[in-house]
């Protein structure tokens, strides 16, 4: 073999093993890549990224940046020194220094400061030292070095461009290291190029994490903001949605963590749990289209305002009308005896106290407290039957709307008003499955939807049976009519004391409403004293 053919297969030879390191190179990093995309912890990421960096450029040390919101500052997100044992930010809790600024207080660019320069300019700068590099303030690098006795040397400061080819970050990487003779060298234009590749990688990366914790965080606050609205639309349900997610959470978290009995064998997610917790929030949003009279309608003859002022009125000019007409009999009767005045006192006194009665009797049925038996139905519409005079008119003492009103059998709600009521279901329904939710929430409709499902299947608004309703939905019942019951914020009845409450619910388990299993549960673990003790008025908590 000549000289010439040898020195021919020594360079083949040399290419092949480039070509080699070269596949290897892009080998890795498409592993990274694949890392990176996999990660939706933003801290975690933020390290993987700083650690995949320095791993694939031998360099001893980093720094992670990210752009601020208003473009005007880097900062730190993960600091790295394997020499010195230093590793914070990112997992290991948030950085506390202050943000290097992009832009001087008169305006101008910081192109004294690498990493500030890299972000402006888009492009990387490779340092071989930076003790003898021109144009940059190492001050701080130096004043570092001095303080522990590193040598800050060779340096690659990278710029992260999204998708869009904006600069999100930047990362900057410290000393070079030889891999056989340890020595520090400088950042070869082969580690540029692979950390360029990695950076973008990163910045996708980061772009994604930073999008999905957006929508998240988006998510979360529209929940929220219309969670607050419905409490909000009555001044007699504040709350209500809050207190409804608490108790719901109390239970599926005590059922996630329970090993014995009927639910041993369930334990949630962070993300189930999270699905449970959104349904709650959401399980009244039917409500916005509810009319406020109707939900908050504290009285029978409650609209806009309540009408019994109207028919206290009515009866008042009754009693005026009485006066009168006591009066004008006795002028009629200048000369009548003393028998005859007295018969006509007494007449007028029987008549007022006939009419303070019958408005008394009216007042009492308005609140709507007591059933309204056969005989008081009768009794309001004899009352209606009578009359008074109005404009030259005679009317009747109540319209036909009031009587109808007055005569609810239980409670303060006509049938149609209970139907409107419950139509808030029927729209949650409605409102929840028009609404593209993620995966991990793709139940919320279903669970929030029904909370007031029968296992009977007498619920509404679709009726649903006991194998139709999950361990859900049921958690969701329990929680709404609990707290229903125990609030002592509703206009149209009293808050029932915890033995009453448990009572109640005892009741509707016999009647198929709700599940037993569950009620017994949510009263062994002692979940309604959890609630009660933070909750409700201490005189509502009379059992242990």
């Amino acid at each position: 073999m000549d000289a010439h053919t040898a020195l021919l297969e020594q360079e083949i030879a040399h290419l092949q093993h480039k070509l080699k390191l070269q596949q290897e190179h892009i080998n890795t990093l498409q592993a990274i890549g694949t890392a990176l995309s996999a990660e939706n912890n933003l801290n975690k990421l933020l390290e993987m990224i700083l650690e995949e960096a320095k791993r694939f450029t031998n360099a001893d040390g980093g720094t992670l940046y990210l752009m601020s919101n208003d473009e005007r500052f880097l900062h730190f997100t993960v600091v790295q020194t394997d020499s010195l044992g230093i590793k914070m930010g990112g997992v290991q809790g948030a950085m506390t220094w202050p943000p290097l600024p992009l832009y001087k207080t008169d305006g101008t660019k910081n192109q004294e400061m690498v990493a500030a320069m890299c972000a402006l300019s888009g492009e990387a700068i490779n340092i071989p030292d930076v003790y003898e590099a021109e144009g940059f303030n190492f001050e701080g690098t130096k004043k570092f070095d001095a303080g522990t006795g590193f040598r800050s040397k060779s340096m690659l400061v990278i710029p992260m461009k999204n998708y869009e080819n904006e600069v999100i970050g930047v990362c900057q990487l410290i000393n070079c290291i030889d891999p056989i003779t340890r020595e520090t060298v400088p950042f070869s234009a082969e580690f540029e190029a692979s950390a360029l590749s990695l950076a973008s990688q990163a910045a996708v990366a980061i772009t994604n994490v930073q999008l999905i914790n957006d929508l998240r965080e988006l998510l979360e606050a529209f929940i929220k903001s219309i969670a607050s609205a419905i409490d909000a639309k009555s001044p007699y349900t504040g709350g209500h949605v809050r207190k409804v997610a608490e108790i719901a959470m109390l239970l599926a978290n005590e059922i996630s963590e329970c090993d014995e009995g009927p639910y041993r064998d369930i334990h949630y997610t962070y993300d189930e749990l999270n699905q449970i917790r959104i349904a709650a929030l959401m399980h009244d949003v039917g409500k916005i289209t509810t009319p406020e009279y109707i939900m908050d309608k504290s009285t029978k003859l409650e609209t806009i305002y309540d009408r019994i002022e109207t028919v206290k009125t009515r009866f008042e000019l009754l009693k005026r009308d009485k006066k009168i007409a006591l009066l004008e009999a006795k002028l009629a009767l200048s000369d009548a005896s003393e028998e005859d005045t007295r018969f006509l006192d007494e007449a007028y006194a029987n008549d007022i106290a006939q009419i303070d009665a019958d408005m008394a009797f009216i007042k009492e049925s308005n609140i709507g407290g007591e059933f309204m038996s056969d005989d008081k139905i009768a009794r309001i519409k004899a009352i209606a039957a009578q009359t008074w005079h109005a404009d030259g008119q005679t009317l009747p003492m109540l319209s036909e709307n009031e009587v109808y009103n007055l005569n609810i059998r239980k409670g303060t709600l006509t049938e149609e008003e209970r139907q409107i009521i419950n139509y808030h279901a029927t729209m949650s329904n409605t409102m929840l499955e028009a609404l593209p939710f993620p995966k991990k929430l793709s139940r919320v409709p279903a669970i929030a939807g029904g909370h007031h499902e029968k296992l009977n299947g007498k619920g509404y608004p679709k009726g649903l049976r006991a194998d139709e309703l999950g361990l859900e939905a049921r958690i969701m019942a329990v929680a709404d009519i609990f707290e229903a019951l125990t609030a002592s914020d509703r206009p149209y009845k009293e808050a029932k004391k915890m033995s009453e409450t448990m009572k109640i619910l005892s009741f509707m388990v016999k009647d198929g409403d709700i599940d037993g299993e569950l009620l017994e549960f949510f009263y062994k673990r002692n979940l309604h004293l959890k609630y009660g003790i933070n909750e409700l008025k201490p005189e509502q908590l009379d059992i242990e």
